[in-house]
Parts: structure tokens; C-alpha cells; sequence
């Protein structure tokens, strides 16, 4: 098939995938054409002192590629370590504000001597370009500044250069908008590569300087305090909203003015992700500014105060180091256990920094896990009361994690690396481990609860377990087949059923940790249907809705009978579905119906609801939560979403985000959500669809609950 001709010049990032005609994962491309089947051929940018000149003759698949510009490609190319460009994509909000950095920008840095603060001042071309296929490298050049701010009293220099990788956090200066404008300069050497200063990054001048350091060092107070502050807030000011419901969103002013009908002044903000109900920049019959849907918010000025995540404390008390652990508000047990968290409660006590479970040691598989079950989940409210006198330690280790989750939104690593200790196995200390096998022994050892699953083979063997792993044949399901596709699939090949309904299903994807998965992206199923799952149970015919009686295998992947749904039929539509040509070689298995079931009437359904989603990236776990029955509900956690200090003097900072993106794309119809290509999607939905390796349902009906007699 000929490949069709790409005209736009278009930059690319291998995500994943064997190596194939030179590309492998972390390369950078640049595109030369694409085939109808999805396959890029391009441009191979290597790295090392080469890493601006392409090579020819790469082929990937463009599902295991990220778009770039051509900006963020260059920046990419002076990271010279592979795994770190892809490090930086999974951070894509400090990804986006780095591609972003203007002169004076304020930046935290890893140095030789730790992470350093210090403004942006140039930045700088890298290489040499010679071909017009040729790309320079960008990188930083940075001024060091001390703890109050000022700039380094050492002798001027040549100032040190930093690649995006190095930079672990940006801290824009608030001052009016401001872009690069691009010239060409001097030639310099470092390192034996040619480097050319870009002198066009605006000269803001001290005014800026003394407006970002007057705005830090107000900020001290905390936010009862911050609206008091006298930080002009201007248009590209960076700022907080308190809505009526109690939890703060975050963006930038992109408009200031008196809109139609009001008499005061009012801000138009850009919001960092999409909040139902706001509109894309207009407000009433009028454009006052133009973004994403659902993104732009209307507010009095005097409702927005300065961003307080990106402000430090300066109130003459004495500054936290870097490696110091930030204060942990102190924990009192209470003999009451604390319910899930209501979802009216659920932004203000969970969402922001050091919030959640905090990581430490490979634990993120365990932080993941607790935080998916443990937060609002109702079925599993039960099986984490306080426990009798006998009870193990870990029990209650495990049932103060949970209560000081709920009540303060915050639980420290300390807590759960006693609780690993506790666990009685050494490799849980300190290794990371599958999300699977912490839990059959969470369940098992700890919470002394019964296999969740009872399934029945053809052999008519019952047997228990905890988690349910697919296992099919590729060719069975199309490319993004759903959770219920691939369970129905899975369960009809090995001719397996549910004796019972689950209370708990943990549905765990064909995919072996971060090396290996069958489906690129697997679209979740916000509810499972079980109904035609369960091992003696009445079921409807697929075609007329009487009572079935046969169930066909080889019917399961017919297109023309809605394909990767379990087909049973009654007595007639068996004989008529199966007089088509393409169906007699068909072996239809008589299914066991109850004697005193009706022959006619509604069979009724069985179903099971997501409540969370274990995803793996680069072996490292994160996990998305529904916390409510609105269907915008979904928070999304990483235990170790940023670290502060170094080596072992450092510490993880958690953090969870509200997620109402994931809602507006799983309402969505099926057919439309099949027809979407992830890249199109938003980007933690894109990391849902990508990297999904548990997913979670719960049956709210039948809740679990402890044995009276737990076996220690």
C-alpha cells in the first residue's frame, strides 16, 4: 500500500514498542509519511554530539508515539539520557510550563549540590546546524539565586546550562505576557558543542525581579490569609478560586474587565483542567477570550488570590530545608472508624500536594492499591473495622492507614512503611511488587476474607480466588476492545462462570508489568454485566429476549452479531442463527436452566459498577478513583508524583488531582468511544486508556463484610 505524503512538519517521541529500523523507545522523529495502517516512517534524531542530525529509514506504529513540536522536540534532544524524556512526558504540567520558560522565570534545578533555585536568563541554541533537516538542541542558561531571592553575589561568569530534564519545578513570575522572540547571537563552547546564546528573551528588568520576590514573600500566610495580600493580579497572573462548594480550582487570568449586566470588575480564568458547567471563554452572549471547553470561569476579582502552591514561606520564621520533611498534622486514634469519604467532602480534604498516601521505597504498587480501595468505596466499608483484641498488629496498622486517609487526607510514609514491616515478608519492605500479590495477601492474611471470585470450570471443579486475569488470543478482539469484551471473551474461552455474584471484582488486564501488554488501549466499562457470567442462572436469547438455552462460543467474534458479546439463544433462534452458511460448522453447548424458571418475562441483569483503575507506567503505579455518583467524579493519585531533596535526605511529595475529564469521556457512547483515538483524548484519560492494569467493580447491593470467626 502506498504510503500517503505528510506535508506539515511534524516531531514525534517513541513511547513504546520493540525497536524497529532504528527506532526504539525515548528516540526522537520527525515524520516523512504514514501508511494507511498507521505506521510513521521519518527521521531518526540520535543522541550524544550527533543529536540535531537525523538518520533515514525508521518505521514505527503511531499509537506507540507522542506528538511534539518542533520546540519541545529540541528541548528534548539536549536530554541525553533516554528514560529521562520519558520521566519528564509522565510530569506533563511541569512538561508544558518548562516549554513555556520566559526571562526571570523562577526555577528549582538538580545540581551537583542539590536541587538550587535560580532564573531563567537565556535560552540557548546547542549545536550546529548544517542541513535543513538538522535541529539545534535547547537548553537553560541559569543564574543562581540564594534563599531570600536575590541573585549570587559571586563574580560574573559564564553562567551553567541546564537541559529540561534537569528542571524539577517552575515558578512563573507574575508580571504581563511575554514571548520569545528569536535572534541570532554569538557562538560560544561547552563541552565541545557549539552553543549560541538567544539574547531574546525580553529584559523584564528589576521591576519584575522585586514584583516576584514581594509576591513570595507575602505568601507566608496561609489561605485564610492570601486574599488579603496586595499582589496586583494582572492578566497571565496565576491564581486560585474558592468555588460555594468548598474546594479550590486553579489557573490564569487570561481576561480583566466589567462583563455585560455587572458593575464591578470581574476575571476571566483560563482553569488548569475542564470543570462542568464553565464554557470556553464566553460568558452570557459575549467572547471576552477564547480556550478549551470547559475551562474558562467567570469570577468578582476578589474571589481570585495568588496560586498558594506556587508560593514559599518568608515570614522570618526559619525556612524548611529541602530535605526537611514539611510538618504532619498529628494523628489521635478515634475508637470510632471513619466512613468514606462523601463525595461533598472529597475535593477539599484530598485534592493538591502532599495529599493521599505519600510513596517511599518502591512502594507505589501498595500506595495505589489502598488508596483505590480504602477511599470511598462503600462495598469494602466493612472488612477494615477495628478489629478484636486477637487480631494481628497489621490489622490495625491497616485500619489507622484507612482512618487517617479519610479524616486528614494525608497518611505519611512512615505509617506505611511500618505497615510493610508488619506484612512479614522482607521483599515488601523494600522491592516492588505486583499489585496482585498484595492483594491476595491483603485479603487473605491481613483482612482474613474468603477468595472474592468462586469460578466454575467445564470440569464442573469450583475454585476461589481474589483477582481475575484475562487470558485470550489477540486475534479474538478487535484493537481497543472494552472490559466487558475482553471479560465475556476470556470467560468463554475457558469455558469458565461465576458460581455467585461477586461482591468485588478485580478485573486484571492481559498485559505482564510494564514489558508486555496484548492491547495498546482498553477502554473502560463503567458498568459489567454479569448476567450472562453466572453458572446457572437464567439468561435471555441474544436475538428475541425469551429464555435461552444454548450458548454458542464460535459465535462471540461474528461481526454481523454485534462481536465480543456472549451469544445464548432459545430453541428457535438457535436453528435460525445457525442455518447461515458461515455458521454450520457452529457447535452450540446446551446451558443448565433452572427447573422452576419461567419461560417467559424479563431475565433480570446482574450488574457490577467501576469505583477504580490501577494503571502501570515505567513500573510505577497510579491509580484513578470514582468518589461519587455524578459521573464527574474521578480523582486521580500518584504516591510519588515529586520528590524534594536527593538520594535517601529526600522525600516523596503525593499528590491528587480531580479527574472530571475521565466522566465526560466515559459518557460517551461505546460505538463513539471505540471510534476515538487516544491522542485525541485529554491527558490523564490518554494515560487511563494507555496503561490500565486493574480494573476495580463493586457490587453496592452486597457489600463485604469480616467472618465472625477470622482464622489468624
Amino acid at each position: 500500500m502506498e504510503p500517503k505524503t505528510v506535508v506539515n512538519e511534524t516531531f514525534f517521541i517513541v513511547l513504546r514498542g520493540k525497536s524497529r529500523k532504528g527506532f526504539c523507545r525515548g528516540c526522537i522523529g520527525r515524520i516523512e509519511s504514514e501508511t494507511q495502517r498507521g505506521e510513521l516512517t521519518g527521521l531518526l534524531y540520535c543522541t550524544g554530539s550527533t543529536a540535531g542530525i537525523p538518520k533515514s529509514g525508521g518505521i514505527v506504529r503511531r499509537e506507540d508515539t507522542y506528538p511534539l513540536t518542533r520546540h519541545q522536540a529540541q528541548l528534548m534532544l539536549f536530554v541525553p539520557v533516554v528514560s529521562k524524556r520519558l520521566e519528564l512526558l509522565c510530569n506533563p504540567q511541569l512538561f508544558s510550563a518548562i516549554c513555556e520558560l520566559s526571562q526571570d522565570d523562577l526555577v528549582v534545578v538538580k545540581h551537583k549540590k542539590g536541587h538550587l533555585p535560580g532564573m531563567v536568563k537565556n535560552l540557548m541554541l546547542v549545536g550546529r546546524k548544517e542541513n535543513k533537516e538538522d535541529l539545534h538542541m535547547l537548553g537553560f542558561e541559569v543564574e543562581f539565586v540564594d534563599t531570600d531571592h536575590n541573585l549570587s553575589s559571586k563574580k560574573p561568569g559564564p553562567l551553567p546550562l541546564f537541559s529540561a530534564a534537569d528542571i524539577i519545578q517552575v515558578v512563573p513570575s507574575y508580571s504581563s505576557p511575554r514571548g520569545l522572540h528569536w535572534r541570532d547571537s554569538k557562538c560560544g563552547d561547552l563541552n565541545r558543542k557549539a552553543v549560541a546564546r538567544i539574547n531574546s528573551m525580553p529584559n523584564i528588568g528589576s521591576r519584575v525581579r522585586q514584583v516576584a520576590r514581594n509576591h513570595t514573600e507575602q505568601s507566608v500566610i496561609q489561605n485564610q490569609s492570601l486574599s488579603t495580600c496586595h499582589v496586583p493580579l494582572e492578566v497571565g497572573s496565576i491564581v486560585e478560586v474558592v468555588s460555594n462548594s468548598g474546594f479550590t480550582v486553579y489557573g490564569v487570568i487570561q481576561w480583566l474587565g466589567v462583563p455585560a449586566g455587572k458593575t464591578d470588575e470581574w476575571a476571566g480564568v483560563e482553569l488548569d483542567y475542564e470543570v462542568n458547567g464553565c464554557s470556553d471563554g464566553i460568558y452570557g452572549s459575549q467572547r471576552y477570550f477564547t480556550c478549551k471547553g470547559n475551562r474558562a470561569l467567570f469570577v468578582p476579582i476578589t474571589k481570585c488570590s495568588p496560586d498558594s502552591r506556587l508560593l514559599c514561606s518568608s515570614t522570618g520564621r526559619e525556612t524548611l530545608k529541602p530535605t526537611e520533611m514539611p510538618p504532619v498534622f498529628p494523628y489521635e486514634e478515634s475508637e470510632e472508624d471513619a466512613p468514606p469519604v462523601p463525595e461533598s467532602e472529597a475535593l477539599s480534604l484530598l485534592v493538591g500536594r502532599m495529599k493521599g498516601i505519600q510513596g517511599h521505597i518502591n512502594s507505589c504498587y501498595l500506595d495505589a492499591t489502598l488508596f483505590s480501595f480504602f477511599t470511598s468505596s462503600v462495598t469494602l466499608d466493612n472488612i477494615c473495622q477495628k478489629p478484636a483484641d486477637t487480631a494481628q498488629p497489621v490489622a490495625c496498622t491497616l485500619r489507622t492507614i484507612v482512618n487517617r486517609l479519610r479524616r486528614q487526607g494525608f497518611v505519611p510514609a512512615e505509617s506505611v512503611m511500618n505497615f510493610r514491616k508488619q506484612l512479614g515478608c522482607d521483599t515488601f519492605r523494600t522491592e516492588e511488587k505486583d499489585p496482585e500479590e498484595f492483594i491476595t495477601v491483603l485479603f487473605q492474611k491481613v483482612l482474613c476474607i474468603e477468595p472474592l471470585l468462586k469460578l466454575r470450570s467445564k470440569r464442573e471443579t469450583s475454585q476461589g480466588a481474589y483477582t481475575f486475569q484475562i487470558f485470550l488470543e489477540k486475534e479474538q478482539l478487535g484493537s481497543m476492545p472494552t472490559v466487558q469484551q475482553l471479560l465475556d471473551t476470556s470467560c468463554l474461552s475457558g469455558d469458565l462462570k461465576f458460581e455467585t455474584m461477586p461482591s468485588c471484582l478485580i478485573v486484571q488486564m492481559p498485559r505482564f508489568g510494564n514489558k508486555y501488554k496484548m492491547f495498546s488501549h482498553i477502554i473502560p466499562s463503567k458498568e459489567l454485566d454479569l448476567t450472562d457470567l453466572l453458572y446457572n442462572s437464567p439468561r435471555e436469547c441474544f436475538v428475541c429476549g425469551r429464555l435461552a438455552e444454548y450458548e454458542c462460543l464460535q459465535c462471540l467474534p461474528d461481526r454481523k452479531l454485534q462481536p465480543g458479546r456472549v451469544k445464548q439463544y432459545c430453541p428457535t433462534c438457535n436453528t435460525q442463527v445457525h442455518t447461515h452458511p458461515t455458521r454450520h460448522g457452529h457447535s452450540p453447548c446446551a446451558l443448565a436452566v433452572p427447573a422452576d424458571e419461567a419461560t417467559a418475562g424479563p431475565v433480570p441483569r446482574h450488574m457490577m459498577q467501576l469505583f477504580a483503575v490501577l494503571c502501570i507506567q515505567t513500573s510505577h503505579y497510579v491509580s484513578f478513583v470514582k468518589y461519587g455518583s455524578d459521573p464527574h467524579s474521578w480523582l486521580f493519585f500518584d504516591s510519588m508524583a515529586d520528590r524534594c531533596g536527593v538520594d535517601q535526605s529526600g522525600y516523596n511529595i503525593p499528590e491528587i488531582r480531580a479527574c472530571p475529564e475521565l466522566g465526560d469521556f466515559l459518557c460517551q457512547p461505546e460505538e463513539k468511544l471505540a471510534a476515538t483515538h487516544p491522542s485525541q483524548a485529554p491527558e490523564l484519560v490518554r494515560r487511563l486508556l494507555c496503561d490500565s492494569y486493574m480494573f476495580l467493580y463493586q457490587n453496592p447491593a452486597t457489600p463485604l463484610s469480616k467472618p465472625n470467626n477470622p482464622e489468624p
